[in-house]
């Protein structure tokens, strides 16, 4: 049988469910992109999701998975920061924001990298692809690119190209955007601040191109990357990340009409997004927030206890309560074992998505000794005798 334990009281270390949060609805944010993911490091939350999976043009976006592989490459020890590598004809003739290479180069990876992340460079994505291509072309590395976005969990990337130049079938969501900006973030956190430089002169060759195109960065709110793109077909767009104290967001916009509308549209959800909601702590570990019932055990119920403290995101301002359920199925058949998971709280914030969160047993529950299992037994006995033979089942 599912149970569900529900409360509007105060979280506090009774054994019982008493759980309320004060909170108001954040206001929505409406905004101006064709598409616009915002996600909440910290506790995972999503705040805005606009046309979230919609395959859509990236840009140089996209160049956010060339890096991604070629980081991998250097972890794995197939590529150093010191090799210096080729520029072939087909990574010359790439026009647009560039590095300005040509076949008599033989540039070092860690520039190549500063020239993707700074400058933008397509000739530099492309010097990447084909030193790490499975055959040795662009369009191999951009099969790679897609079939290793899948196993990331981007399930709407399609990579005709290195550099987000435009092509057919070239395309990412925003989520999938977001879901790699997190990967960088989390996975090289060495060579992630690499993405905070605000330029990078390479060689003398391109004074015109030294500057980081990220609007954020020197606005003092926290920015520290990722990176902007920008075609007639996708539009400005942003994948960037901004940190307040603990907590952490990361954004994707894409479709913006110009560079202004861009940095203006970045700024507002970077703002929006850590003034309209705060991380609480609503349940500490090993503190039980209900007893859930145990069957032929040496105890009648179990508390039930967050593994770890958990921390939910919810909309700043203090008023409405909001309510919980502690919900699982019981009753819990013994032998149980401390830490063993057995029910979800569930949390539902208005204008939010629903929260889940796992409660596990808070102590060990061995199987009742021979005078429980004769009252379970007399005490289903009975049932049947009053209720019918479907009863205490």
């Amino acid at each position: 049988m599912i149970h569900i334990l529900k409360s509007s009281a105060s979280l506090l270390a009774t054994g019982a469910l008493v759980l309320s949060l004060s909170s108001l609805s954040a206001a929505a944010f409406e905004t101006k992109a064709r598409a616009a993911y915002v996600v909440d490091q910290l506790t995972d939350t999503v705040l805005l999701a606009k046309n979230a999976e919609a395959p859509l043009p990236p840009a140089s976006m996209s160049k956010l998975m060339t890096l991604y592989v070629a980081f991998e490459a250097i972890r794995d020890g197939r590529l150093t920061l010191d090799e210096q590598l080729p520029v072939s004809e087909h990574a010359m003739s790439y026009g647009g924001s560039t590095m300005f290479l040509d076949t008599t180069d033989r540039v070092r990876v860690e520039d190549l990298l500063r020239g993707i992340i700074v400058l933008s460079g397509n000739d530099a994505c492309v010097v990447l692809a084909e030193a790490l291509s499975p055959d040795g072309t662009e369009a191999g590395f951009a099969r790679y690119m897609t079939k290793r976005a899948k196993q990331l969990g981007m399930n709407n990337s399609t990579f005709a190209n290195a550099n987000g130049w435009p092509a057919a079938g070239h395309r990412m969501s925003v989520q999938d955007l977001a879901i790699l900006a997190e990967h960088l973030i989390e996975d090289f956190p060495e060579y992630y601040p690499l993405f905070s430089e605000t330029e990078f002169k390479f060689d003398g060759r391109a004074p015109s191109n030294i500057h980081n195109r990220n609007p954020l960065l020197k606005l003092g709110i926290g920015a520290d990357g990722l990176k902007t793109g920008h075609t007639a077909e996708a539009g400005y767009g942003l994948v960037g990340s901004a940190v307040q104290g603990d907590r952490r967001v990361i954004f994707v916009v894409s479709g913006l009409d110009s560079n202004a509308a861009r940095a203006e549209e970045a700024e507002a959800l970077v703002t929006w997004s850590f003034r309209q909601f705060a991380s609480k702590t609503i349940a500490k570990a090993s503190i039980p927030v209900a007893q859930a019932e145990v069957w032929r055990g040496a105890q009648t119920t179990v508390g039930l206890v967050p593994a770890e403290d958990l921390t939910v995101l919810l909309p700043a301002l203090s008023g409405k309560q909001i309510n919980a359920e502690v919900v699982y199925t019981g009753p819990i058949q013994a032998p149980i074992k401390k830490g063993q998971k057995l029910a979800e709280l569930v949390l539902q914030p208005e204008d939010l998505p629903e929260i889940r969160l796992p409660l596990v047993a808070a102590n060990d529950v061995p199987s009742g000794g021979f005078f429980v299992r004769v009252k379970t037994a007399a005490t289903v006995l009975v049932a049947r005798f009053i209720n019918g033979p479907e009863a205490a089942l």
